[in-house]
């Protein structure tokens, strides 16, 4: 039987949470002169993380979320490197001094399909613009179906050491109803070619909630990913939001779980990996005991951004590429998503940042309250008070606290860990920019 306090909440619309204030609450008051000036005041003192974000895949998954395209043609995609390649530069000399970089993260899209020369050719840039430090994490989103040994090659040279594998599913059903066609055997060789190549640390992506997925498939698909000895895994419930993706209306809305089902598979997918040994990290991530994430999470130093649960704590996350988003100390920034728009404003030498959200009032305390619940399943209000000058927020947590998913002593809130999946719900308690109802966001499991 499913759990009443799960089915009660695990339907309601809340933010993912990877920024405060998130993403709905952007604007286009924030642009590219703004983040000029941002940049320039970072000091050789704020630490540094990279993104960069390619938005094409050869063929499209029907569930995917985020922004990218299809390209037969590698045309396109070259054109849109050369233009990162300028926004790179643009970039780099708006900053007074060579930032320092502990963490630089490829996402996509398929970043995979940057061709190898083309990736050492970028990568050198990278590094002459910026100072990646000794053991800096350098990770980056592959697609086994586009990963051959030329590219691989290409990673392990240009010092990539953290790979994350898309998966989502090995059931062939479920792989034909989203669109993916992807077998475990071409996923393996993938994963032993990235290994191969000095690329040791392996992340694998898996998501629950896709039509025709089934309990049991969901226990095969972890049965055969336990197989690969992953060091992380992520586990993402899939968001059906045709109206916003309009390639998601290929898929048939009879076809998807409904919410108990859903419920039932987040919960197996859990089990399977906390008894192969992994620890739960925050509501949706799993790492091994000695996984450098699972170290921070036991010492409270765990972060959150747009990449999910990291080990990042830079003080200026700089995007790059159509849609990227930023964060620096003065706020968040986002590139315009449209890539012809992206390509004309870098070509002509300009910043394309299209909306962003400048820190205000007490939205830097608010952030920490909301990442500490997010990371730690516990925050102390009273402490975090103190150190941003705020008076200690006193939301009304009654029902949760009725429903047992939280209690708090003192200036203490703690979430009950059977509940972990409903972090986000706790953590919209103290969102004070959240609309009730906002369909923008994704149900909570």
């Amino acid at each position: 039987m499913t759990d009443p306090v799960l089915l009660k909440y695990a339907a309601r619309n809340t933010p993912r949470y990877t920024s405060y204030p998130t993403a709905p609450h952007f604007h286009a008051g924030v642009d590219g002169a703004t983040y000029a000036g941002w940049l320039g005041e970072l000091t050789p003192d704020h630490r540094g993380s990279l993104y960069f974000h390619l938005p094409y895949c050869r063929v499209l998954c029907w569930y995917c979320g985020c922004h990218t395209r299809a390209s037969l043609k590698d045309g396109p995609i070259d054109r849109y490197l050369d233009r990162l390649e300028m926004e790179i530069d643009t970039t780099a000399a708006l900053i007074p001094h060579r930032q320092k970089v502990d963490h630089l993260h490829w996402g996509g899209g398929s970043p995979t399909l940057v061709p190898a020369d083309r990736m050492r050719r970028i990568m050198a840039l990278v590094r002459d613009r910026f100072d990646l430090q000794p053991g800096a994490e350098i990770a980056i989103e592959v697609d086994p179906r586009t990963l051959d040994d030329a590219r691989a090659a290409a990673l392990g040279d240009t010092g990539f050491n953290r790979a994350s594998i898309g998966v989502q599913t090995f059931d062939p059903d479920v792989r034909r109803a989203i669109n993916r066609i992807q077998s475990f055997e071409v996923t393996k060789a993938c994963a032993d070619r990235l290994r191969g190549n000095g690329v040791s640390a392996i992340n694998v992506d898996l998501v629950y909630g896709l039509p025709k997925q089934s309990l049991e498939s969901c226990i095969e698909t972890v049965d055969r990913v336990l197989e690969l000895e992953p060091d992380r895994l992520s586990v993402f419930g899939y968001a059906h939001v045709p109206h916003m993706k309009g390639h998601m209306r290929l898929i048939e809305t009879g076809d998807l779980p409904g919410t108990e089902a859903r419920i039932a598979q987040a919960q197996a997918i859990a089990e399977r990996l906390v008894a192969a040994g992994y620890a739960a990290i925050g509501f949706d991530h799993y790492a091994r005991p000695g996984d450098p994430l699972a170290e921070r999470q036991r010492t409270g130093h765990l972060h959150r951004n747009f990449q999910g649960y990291t080990t990042d704590a830079a003080d200026a996350l700089i995007g790059f590429g159509a849609s990227a988003i930023g964060r620096l100390p003065q706020g968040h920034v986002q590139n315009t998503a449209d890539i012809a728009a992206w390509e004309k404003t870098v070509a002509a030498g300009d910043l394309p940042v299209a909306r962003g959200c400048a820190y205000e009032g007490d939205d830097l305390f608010r952030s920490e309250i909301i990442e500490r619940l997010m990371c730690d399943l516990e925050a102390d209000l009273g402490t975090l008070a103190r150190k941003h000058g705020q008076p200690v927020p006193n939301p009304d947590l009654s029902e949760l606290e009725a429903d047992g998913i939280v209690r708090r002593d003192g200036d203490l809130v703690v979430i009950n860990p059977v509940y972990r999946t409903l972090a986000r719900i706790v953590a919209a308690a103290f969102d004070k920019r959240l609309m009730a109802g906002n369909a923008k966001h994704s149900v909570s499991v």
